[in-house]
């Protein structure tokens, strides 16, 4: 199972992220055996990132500084094989964001690109109304777009939603199943995102990894559901979870 294998690798996961979700995204980290570490100091994220299993770029509560350390440890990533993972967070919220967004992907080598419709329409400059950094309104053929990304950056490309679609432009698969509370708690993405760059680094089919990631998120939401009433519970179970399934395996 991918999350026991994480526990077994225990890679450190550098997140450039936002001050919303970090606390969630480190003990979602923590909880299946990675070892989180949210540095964005201009003068050290290119050392940290050295040291680095992965590196994680979340643009959520982005600024000008912290846009000029993710290029720094995007790029010296790059130059050390480090995989790189973007969450383009409510990338078109705002020019500032999407212009952001495209600066990234034009001067760094992702591996992944994991964001919800919306953005993903905000990539592939689709029309559509996007409702601050959730995914908003809009028609776009999912598949067809994410394909293009996916080939166009030589990337993955992983949206997420009610179904989840995973791309590396050649093979794709919809993976179904979850729970709905998962878009009441903010940072449930931005862990997942986290916990994909985990995955990325304990084996050699980075598509079958993050395919089995996606399933295994699914079946957390599911299982938290199951077991509590009340949302504030259903978040610590997510944690539970995690921490479970990365120790035990699905039973």
């Amino acid at each position: 199972m991918i999350l026991q294998a994480i526990r077994k690798k225990q890679p450190l996961v550098h997140s450039i992220t936002n001050y919303v979700v970090a606390n969630f995204q480190a003990n979602g980290l923590l909880a299946i055996g990675a070892s989180p570490v949210m540095a964005d100091e201009l003068h050290e994220v290119e050392e940290m990132v050295s040291i680095a299993s992965a590196l994680l770029i979340n643009i959520g509560t982005l600024n000008e500084r912290t846009k000029e350390s993710m290029l720094l440890a995007g790029k010296k990533a790059n130059t050390m094989g480090i995989p790189v993972i973007l969450d383009p967070v409510g990338a078109g919220a705002t020019a500032f964001r999407k212009k952001t967004v495209q600066h990234l992907l034009a001067q760094v080598k992702f591996n992944l690109i994991r964001c919800n419709v919306g953005e993903l329409a905000a990539i592939a400059n689709v029309r559509w109304q996007q409702k601050g950094v959730d995914s908003g309104n809009g028609s776009i053929a999912i598949t067809d777009e994410a394909k293009k990304i996916a080939q166009q950056y030589n990337c993955i490309v992983i949206v997420t939603g009610e179904k989840d679609f995973i791309t590396d432009g050649v093979q794709s698969q919809w993976i179904a199943g979850g729970h709905h509370q998962m878009t009441e708690i903010t940072g449930t993405g931005c862990l997942l995102s986290a916990i994909c760059g985990a995955a990325l680094v304990v084996g050699n089919d980075p598509f079958t990894q993050l395919a089995d990631t996606l399933m295994t998120y699914k079946k957390i939401a599911e299982n938290a559901k199951m077991s509590t009433k009340y949302i504030g519970d259903f978040q610590i179970t997510v944690l539970n979870e995690l921490h479970r399934l990365s120790q035990e395996g699905e039973k």
